[in-house]
């Protein structure tokens, strides 16, 4: 085995077993058994366990393209699209829960443990994406677009609503048959973008 394949191997077996028993429950001795090499072939690809870490959450975010993502949201953001922005929003957060549930899981993992790579995980998060969504909501704001409170409550609105809904059908497999994804992107975003009140905006 190449030494990329390899390395590609022990981070899949390394998200695999801490998204079953948390990082505190694994140690590097079981991933290495189950990769079915010595703890010092992990060593030689990650010098501590905070390079696997970092591995991980760098691994998570070039297999999920958070680049190209970031780059779609640039393009509803240049055009002052706010409905096709948190469109986007909506629809990527769902799409990482329903093909990567692994990650989402050993997330939660972290946020419990108190974990570090929790952390490590928001503020990545923070400084690529979440800071420039800021400042254009902001900007929206002062346009007159957009209600006028703290732009991270929008975040939160938008975001929040597609976790909560992402972790019910995904990792607690809660009425995974009743609504499409498709149905309820589109009814977040129109709840999101006129309230729930009854008439139509």
């Amino acid at each position: 085995m190449s030494g990329e394949d390899r390395r590609h191997q022990l981070l899949e077996i390394a998200i695999d077993l801490f998204s079953k028993k948390g990082f505190a429950g694994t140690t590097t001795r079981e991933i290495a058994a189950a990769a079915g090499v010595t703890e010092a072939i992990i060593f030689r690809h990650f010098t501590t366990k905070q390079d696997l870490y970092t591995a991980i959450l760098d691994y998570e975010n070039s297999t999920h393209g958070i680049d190209k993502w970031f780059a779609e949201a640039e393009v509803f953001m240049n055009a002052r699209d706010d409905q096709g922005l948190f469109r986007l929003i909506v629809t990527k957060i769902l799409e990482m829960h329903r093909t990567e549930p692994r990650f989402e899981r050993l997330m939660v993992y972290a946020a419990l443990e108190g974990h570090e790579i929790a952390v490590m995980h928001h503020n990545q998060m923070t400084r690529e994406v979440g800071l420039r969504i800021k400042e254009y909501i902001a900007q929206r704001q002062k346009e007159g677009a957009l209600y006028p409170t703290d732009p991270s409550t929008i975040i939160c609105t938008v975001a929040g609503v597609a976790q909560f809904y992402a972790m019910q059908k995904y990792m607690y497999h809660l009425g995974e048959d009743k609504f499409t994804d498709e149905q309820m992107i589109d009814d977040f975003v129109r709840i999101l973008m006129c309230g729930v009140r009854s008439n139509p905006c």
